[in-house]
């Protein structure tokens, strides 16, 4: 795969997988680069301002592959060689980089407390997930654009649409690899926001999630990590 058709992928992507390694000074210098994906439930209030982080999906070009094909991939680090020359992914190229960095967070165990998760490689896989966590009756929620990236915005109208902490949502981000792949995982005292961002006009209907319970999270969290600027 030529790593020149990737877009550019903001540094906190690719380095939120490896936050337990990351260098003290990373917190700064993401944050300089404009704004980070994570913050205080304080902050989100109306008439604050926020540096907003890029909102770009990175692989939003790319479409799920049919669930009848996707079950066919070696989806599996020990696997991963055979993935790769599927997909035409170069050696030490950024993909091959991207590529074990997601089957990690694919393969890794949940790490906090009452979470379930999935790496949905078919829309069939998450609907699924989705409806066995969740059950059938489910709204769906997203960011409406990227508009506001890297932009120090005024917050406007703030409406709390998850409140209830006994009913988890499920949460879905997209990970790097050749084709659409979901990490959605189910977690215990989240509250989701639907926030308003406004430059000289409101720009953006974001969705952010706020997590209640951190109790069970390493100090070096690439979170806690960057909301210490």
């Amino acid at each position: 795969m030529d790593d020149t058709t990737l877009p550019p992928i903001a540094i906190w992507i690719a380095d939120i997988v490896k936050y337990e390694h990351i260098p003290n000074e990373t917190p700064l210098l993401v944050t300089s680069q404009g704004g980070v994906p994570f913050f205080w439930e304080s902050m989100v209030k109306e008439g604050g301002f926020m540096l907003i982080p890029n909102l770009r999906d990175p692989m939003s070009y790319k479409s799920f592959l049919p669930q009848s094909l996707a079950s066919k991939i070696p989806f599996s680090f020990t696997k991963i060689e055979e993935l790769k020359k599927i997909f035409g992914v170069v050696d030490e190229s950024d993909m091959d980089e991207y590529t074990q960095d997601t089957l990690k967070i694919c393969e890794k165990s949940p790490n906090l407390r009452g979470e379930h998760s999935i790496c949905a490689t078919s829309a069939e896989d998450l609907i699924d997930f989705v409806v066995e966590k969740l059950g059938n009756h489910v709204r769906v929620w997203s960011t409406e654009s990227i508009e506001g990236s890297y932009g120090n915005v005024t917050i406007g109208s703030v409406k709390l649409i998850v409140g209830n902490l006994s009913e988890p949502p499920a949460l879905c981000h997209s990970q790097l690899l050749p084709f659409q792949i979901y990490y959605c995982h189910v977690l215990d005292k989240v509250k989701i926001y639907a926030v308003d961002l406004h430059a000289r006009k409101k720009v953006n209907h974001a969705i952010m999630a706020c997590h209640y319970d951190t109790s069970t999270w390493t100090p070096k969290h690439l979170n806690i990590l960057l909301l210490r600027f």
